[in-house]
Protein backbone atom coordinates (compact mmCIF):
# COMPACT_ATOMS: atom_id res chain seq x y z
CA UNK A 1 0.00 0.00 0.00
CA UNK A 2 1.35 3.43 -0.83
CA UNK A 3 1.63 6.17 1.72
CA UNK A 4 -1.16 8.71 1.58
CA UNK A 5 -0.44 12.29 0.71
CA UNK A 6 0.53 14.61 3.54
CA UNK A 7 -2.86 16.25 3.48
CA UNK A 8 -5.60 13.61 3.57
CA UNK A 9 -8.40 16.16 3.29
CA UNK A 10 -6.81 17.78 0.21
CA UNK A 11 -8.34 15.46 -2.42
CA UNK A 12 -11.83 16.36 -1.21
CA UNK A 13 -11.17 20.07 -0.90
CA UNK A 14 -9.93 22.68 -3.28
CA UNK A 15 -7.40 25.41 -2.60
CA UNK A 16 -10.08 27.99 -1.88
CA UNK A 17 -11.71 25.75 0.73
CA UNK A 18 -8.37 25.13 2.44
CA UNK A 19 -7.63 28.87 2.57
CA UNK A 20 -11.13 29.60 3.86
CA UNK A 21 -10.67 26.96 6.57
CA UNK A 22 -7.36 28.51 7.66
CA UNK A 23 -9.04 31.91 7.85
CA UNK A 24 -11.90 30.36 9.85
CA UNK A 25 -9.45 28.84 12.38
CA UNK A 26 -7.66 32.21 12.63
CA UNK A 27 -10.92 34.13 13.10
CA UNK A 28 -12.08 31.67 15.79
CA UNK A 29 -8.87 32.18 17.76
CA UNK A 30 -8.97 35.96 17.26
CA UNK A 31 -12.56 36.06 18.54
CA UNK A 32 -11.52 34.13 21.66
CA UNK A 33 -8.59 36.53 22.06
CA UNK A 34 -10.80 39.60 21.60
CA UNK A 35 -13.38 38.47 24.15
CA UNK A 36 -10.66 37.55 26.64
CA UNK A 37 -8.96 40.89 26.05
CA UNK A 38 -12.20 42.79 26.56
CA UNK A 39 -12.81 41.07 29.90
CA UNK A 40 -9.19 41.61 30.93
CA UNK A 41 -9.44 45.31 30.12
CA UNK A 42 -12.23 45.72 32.69
CA UNK A 43 -9.82 45.37 35.61
CA UNK A 44 -6.23 45.23 34.39
CA UNK A 45 -5.57 48.91 35.07
CA UNK A 46 -7.10 49.07 38.55
CA UNK A 47 -7.74 45.78 40.36
CA UNK A 48 -4.86 43.87 38.75
CA UNK A 49 -2.47 46.83 39.03
CA UNK A 50 -3.09 46.96 42.79
CA UNK A 51 -2.30 43.27 43.36
CA UNK A 52 0.97 42.10 44.86
CA UNK A 53 2.89 40.26 42.16
CA UNK A 54 5.96 38.02 42.26
CA UNK A 55 9.38 39.20 41.13
CA UNK A 56 9.06 37.17 37.92
CA UNK A 57 5.90 38.94 36.76
CA UNK A 58 6.54 40.01 33.15
CA UNK A 59 5.87 43.59 32.06
CA UNK A 60 2.26 44.19 31.00
CA UNK A 61 3.27 45.08 27.42
CA UNK A 62 4.59 41.53 26.87
CA UNK A 63 1.26 39.72 27.22
CA UNK A 64 -0.46 40.99 24.04
CA UNK A 65 2.32 40.11 21.57
CA UNK A 66 2.95 36.71 23.16
CA UNK A 67 -0.73 35.80 23.12
CA UNK A 68 -1.11 37.02 19.53
CA UNK A 69 1.64 34.68 18.34
CA UNK A 70 0.27 31.81 20.44
CA UNK A 71 -3.27 32.23 19.09
CA UNK A 72 -1.98 32.12 15.52
CA UNK A 73 -0.06 28.94 16.36
CA UNK A 74 -3.20 27.41 17.91
CA UNK A 75 -5.18 28.27 14.77
CA UNK A 76 -2.51 26.90 12.42
CA UNK A 77 -2.27 23.73 14.50
CA UNK A 78 -6.01 23.10 14.30
CA UNK A 79 -5.99 23.80 10.57
CA UNK A 80 -3.21 21.29 9.96
CA UNK A 81 -5.15 18.57 11.76
CA UNK A 82 -8.26 19.51 9.81
CA UNK A 83 -6.26 19.11 6.61
CA UNK A 84 -5.17 15.62 7.66
CA UNK A 85 -8.44 14.26 9.01
CA UNK A 86 -11.29 16.71 8.85
CA UNK A 87 -13.20 17.41 12.03
CA UNK A 88 -15.55 14.40 11.80
CA UNK A 89 -12.59 11.98 11.78
CA UNK A 90 -10.91 13.60 14.78
CA UNK A 91 -13.79 14.32 17.15
CA UNK A 92 -11.72 13.56 20.26
CA UNK A 93 -8.77 15.80 19.33
CA UNK A 94 -11.11 18.59 18.20
CA UNK A 95 -13.13 18.18 21.39
CA UNK A 96 -9.92 18.85 23.31
CA UNK A 97 -9.20 21.77 20.96
CA UNK A 98 -12.60 23.31 21.70
CA UNK A 99 -12.23 22.64 25.44
CA UNK A 100 -8.85 24.36 25.68
CA UNK A 101 -10.16 27.39 23.81
CA UNK A 102 -13.22 27.55 26.11
CA UNK A 103 -11.07 27.16 29.25
CA UNK A 104 -8.68 29.79 27.93
CA UNK A 105 -11.53 32.27 27.56
CA UNK A 106 -13.06 31.23 30.90
CA UNK A 107 -9.81 32.11 32.66
CA UNK A 108 -10.21 35.79 31.70
CA UNK A 109 -13.73 35.77 33.11
CA UNK A 110 -12.65 34.08 36.33
CA UNK A 111 -9.40 35.90 37.01
CA UNK A 112 -10.16 39.39 35.67
CA UNK A 113 -13.95 39.43 35.35
CA UNK A 114 -14.67 37.90 38.76
CA UNK A 115 -11.40 39.31 40.13
CA UNK A 116 -10.68 35.91 41.63
CA UNK A 117 -7.13 34.54 41.49
CA UNK A 118 -8.29 31.26 43.05
CA UNK A 119 -10.95 30.67 40.39
CA UNK A 120 -8.39 31.60 37.77
CA UNK A 121 -5.92 29.15 39.29
CA UNK A 122 -8.43 26.30 39.24
CA UNK A 123 -9.25 27.05 35.61
CA UNK A 124 -5.64 27.42 34.45
CA UNK A 125 -4.57 24.11 36.03
CA UNK A 126 -7.34 22.33 34.12
CA UNK A 127 -6.50 24.35 31.00
CA UNK A 128 -2.86 23.26 31.14
CA UNK A 129 -3.87 19.59 31.40
CA UNK A 130 -6.25 19.93 28.44
CA UNK A 131 -3.61 21.72 26.34
CA UNK A 132 -1.16 18.89 26.99
CA UNK A 133 -3.81 16.31 26.07
CA UNK A 134 -4.65 18.30 22.92
CA UNK A 135 -0.95 18.57 22.05
CA UNK A 136 -0.54 14.78 22.34
CA UNK A 137 -3.71 14.07 20.36
CA UNK A 138 -2.67 16.44 17.58
CA UNK A 139 0.90 15.06 17.60
CA UNK A 140 -0.48 11.61 16.80
CA UNK A 141 -2.21 13.02 13.70
CA UNK A 142 0.34 15.62 12.59
CA UNK A 143 3.62 16.15 14.38
CA UNK A 144 3.91 19.82 13.44
CA UNK A 145 0.39 20.45 14.76
CA UNK A 146 1.44 18.98 18.10
CA UNK A 147 4.71 20.93 18.14
CA UNK A 148 2.83 24.17 17.42
CA UNK A 149 1.02 23.76 20.75
CA UNK A 150 4.24 23.40 22.78
CA UNK A 151 4.81 27.19 23.22
CA UNK A 152 1.18 27.49 24.29
CA UNK A 153 1.65 24.78 26.92
CA UNK A 154 4.87 26.38 28.14
CA UNK A 155 3.30 29.85 28.36
CA UNK A 156 0.26 28.51 30.20
CA UNK A 157 2.56 26.57 32.56
CA UNK A 158 4.27 29.88 33.31
CA UNK A 159 0.85 31.57 33.66
CA UNK A 160 -0.15 28.83 36.12
CA UNK A 161 2.91 29.58 38.25
CA UNK A 162 2.23 33.32 38.01
CA UNK A 163 -1.46 32.87 38.87
CA UNK A 164 -0.55 30.69 41.88
CA UNK A 165 1.97 33.25 43.09
CA UNK A 166 -0.56 36.10 42.76
CA UNK A 167 -3.14 34.07 44.67
CA UNK A 168 -0.59 33.29 47.37
CA UNK A 169 0.60 36.92 47.69
CA UNK A 170 -2.91 38.35 47.87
Amino acid sequence: MTETTEQTVTPRTNHRTRVFALIAFMVLCLIISAFGGAVTATSVNDWYAALNKPFFNPPDWLFAPVWTVIYFMIAFSGWRVWLKTGIANAKGPFGLYAAQLALNLAWSFMFFGAQSPILGLIDVVILLAVIIANMIAFWKIDRLAGILLVPYALWVAFATLLNAAIWHLN
